[in-house]
């Protein structure tokens, strides 16, 4: 495409400072520093550079743009609005606003355009490096001709200080992702100040150091960002960081200042306009502003339908139109239950083990699942067999090594899933999944179906003591909406929670598996796991029930030994287990009032703390859990020690029941 004019790319920075101190200037709040200080930025890259098409902007072909530093959303707002998606200017005067598609920060499913959610600073940086992740293992899967895209993105100083940007970087400079292009706006202030108070690193030599191209330039250069992004696009060894130095708030009384990160005041606002010379009404745009971008989403357009024709005739092969629905429709056999190992009559087995099992057999007709563990493969039990991992320039693989990187594969993870045609899943032990938190909350709340394998789930961990026993991080999980955290019984269970897990396809799953052996139970049902939770081992006939036992994960089998013994003495109670808390609260009342009758007295056990429960106990239940941290000592030992054998939980039923 023809380069845009020197008055062209003047016109339409101008209109993205004016709109964006217009739109916060409404609103009363937001973040003008930014979008003032990377116009020309936005501009260069969206009239010139991208691929993408705004009347589809879900073309699977298009480059991807992650504005990692999401509080200066009205930057890409304006961008979306010039280059002709649906976002009227109507949204933009309701910038901020309850039910407007212009939140604070950009979210992915609200807003046409938007790729993913960021804010958090650094989670986008790492979304980007998952998108370009997964652009190559799929161009290596289905050729260039179908998957011939780059990946985008514009990271602040913010982005850069977080600890998950390091790791996504070294992570996509290991792999050579060379169609990863960070632009850095570089404009040395934050919050508190000039970024000298606490950020005195070189960033473009530890970049190089991470193994990627670094280039430095004017960030308000027209020429210098052209040649910039030019260059990087020709060259796909490495990953690209651009090293733009920018101008905070630039067209402001207050530029260059810290003043200009956040909101700088109605009166500085309303200088912006006068400072540029701008004698338009608010959020009115002139039509030579607009026209600025129409050329490059033309291109787009006609690039996208060629795209099209490749595709269609790509699909004529009946093989590989039947992979790619497994890709992008997530087709599932219809007798995945089938595909699963049958534990019944094995020896015991921790699910950690039947994971890996379940997960190798799941795996091999459904070609889109591709994952790995932070550095813990072997425990995790995660390596796909028969397949390779993805290294650099070797991305025909399913295995991913993440590395000691859980901040970092986390937010990996999101890209992948964000970009479409895969399904990830990531591993690592329970305890540091508090490392991932910020980005399973952020799958949970783009509603993206990345599935979480968490072993050495409580005090059985063993000697490794309570630096490395989960006993909150469970109900942590569960504290996360739309977030399926399953924590299975037995090797049954966890077979039937992979399901769950790949049938929930707008939603994350976390599975939270024992590092200890358990028995297989018999008594498991498919669709006892699929609700939830389900009665295991029921009352005696005709009886009046006098309490029930509930349980997770590892304490199953002693609820139910214990829920035995006190039938054999006589007593009607009834053994529940309860493999996912939130799948069984959204039961029908008639369902759960069935498996946990009102009036009944509950004993629950888990070996963690009771936080989270709450919907399940009742005044006069019994909560048979963890109130501290472990010890370091045999599990048999901890077990016996925190009461987690059958003859405790035996003596709190029978204490429960007076």
């Amino acid at each position: 495409m023809n380069a845009i004019s020197p008055e062209a790319v003047a016109l339409a920075a101008k209109t993205i400072r004016v709109l964006s101190a217009d739109a916060v200037r409404q609103a009363g709040i937001g973040h003008m520093g930014l979008p003032l200080g990377c116009a020309e930025l936005g501009t260069l890259l969206f009239a010139e550079i991208l691929k993408h098409d705004p009347t589809d902007p879900g073309w699977l072909d298009r480059d991807r743009f992650v504005l990692s530093a999401g509080h200066g959303s009205m930057l890409l707002y304006s961008l979306l609005h010039l280059s002709g998606y649906g976002l009227s200017l109507d949204e933009i005067r309701r910038f901020r606003q309850l039910g407007s598609i212009t939140p604070g920060h950009p979210e992915h499913g609200v807003t046409p355009g938007v790729e993913t959610t960021t804010g958090p600073l650094g989670q986008g940086f790492g979304n980007a490096v998952g998108l370009a992740l997964a652009e190559r293992v799929l161009a290596a899967r289905f050729g260039a001709e179908l998957f011939d895209h780059r990946t985008y993105a514009l990271a602040s100083d913010g982005d850069l200080m977080e600890g998950v940007a390091s790791e996504a970087a070294s992570l996509a400079g290991h792999l050579g992702l060379g169609r990863l292009i960070v632009l850095y706006d570089d404009n040395s202030i934050t919050i508190d100040g000039p970024t000298s108070l606490a950020f005195s690193e070189d960033v473009p030599r530890r970049f190089e150091a991470y193994g990627w191209d670094v280039q430095r330039i004017d960030g308000h250069d027209p020429d210098q960002i052209r040649r910039a992004l030019r260059a990087a696009a020709q060259s796909e060894d490495k990953p690209h960081l651009i090293v733009c130095k920018t101008e905070i708030g630039r067209g402001s009384s207050v530029a260059g200042q810290s003043k200009a990160h956040g909101s700088p005041g109605s009166e500085v606002l309303l200088g912006v306009r006068e400072t540029l010379g701008w004698t338009l009404p608010p959020f009115e745009v002139p039509e030579g502003a607009s026209a600025v971008f129409r050329d490059n989403a033309t291109r787009g357009r006609e690039l996208h339908t060629a795209w099209e024709e490749r595709r269609k005739r790509a699909l004529r092969d009946p093989a590989l139109a039947a992979l790619w629905r497994t890709h992008f429709e997530r087709e599932l056999p219809g007798d995945l239950t089938a595909k699963l190992p049958d534990f019944t009559g094995r020896k015991p087995l921790a699910t950690r083990s039947a994971s890996g099992e379940a997960l190798n057999a799941l795996a091999a007709p459904i070609a889109s699942l591709i994952g790995g563990s932070a550095d813990l493969a072997g425990s995790n039990n995660t390596t796909l067999s028969g397949t390779p991992f993805i290294a650099r320039g070797k991305y025909d693989g399913r295995n991913l090594a993440f590395g000691v990187r859980e901040h970092g594969m986390g937010a990996a993870a999101n890209g992948m899933a964000l970009h479409g045609g895969l399904r990830p899943y990531v591993a690592t032990f329970l305890v540091f999944s508090d490392y991932m938190r910020p980005a399973i909350r952020l799958a949970a709340l783009m509603r993206q179906p990345v599935i979480y394998i968490f072993t050495h789930d409580s005090i059985f961990v063993g000697e490794d003591g309570p630096t490395h026993q989960p006993v909150e991080q469970t109900a942590a999980l569960r504290a996360i909406p739309e977030l399926d955290v399953w924590r299975p019984a037995d090797a049954r269970e966890t077979g039937f929670a992979w399901l769950e897990a790949l049938r929930a396809d707008h939603n994350p799953s976390a599975l939270v598996l024992t590092r200890h052996n358990v028995p297989v139970l018999p008594e498991v049902t498919a669709e006892g796991v699929a609700r939830g939770g389900y009665v295991l081992l029921a009352e005696p006939k005709d009886s009046r029930l006098e309490a029930v036992l509930v349980a997770t994960g590892s304490e199953v089998e002693h609820a139910l030994a214990a829920g035995r013994t006190l039938q054999g003495e006589g007593r009607s109670v009834r053994v529940v287990s309860l493999p996912c808390l939130s799948r069984f609260l959204a039961q029908d009342a008639a369902y759960r009032e069935s498996v946990l009758p009102t009036g009944v007295r509950k004993l629950v056990v888990e070996a963690g703390v009771e936080l989270g429960l709450g919907p399940i106990l009742a005044p006069g239940d019994r909560f048979h859990g963890m109130t501290g941290f472990g010890a370091s000592a045999p599990y048999q030992a901890l077990g016996e020690h925190f009461g987690f054998t059958a003859p405790k939980v035996l003596a709190a039923a029978r204490e429960l029941l007076g």
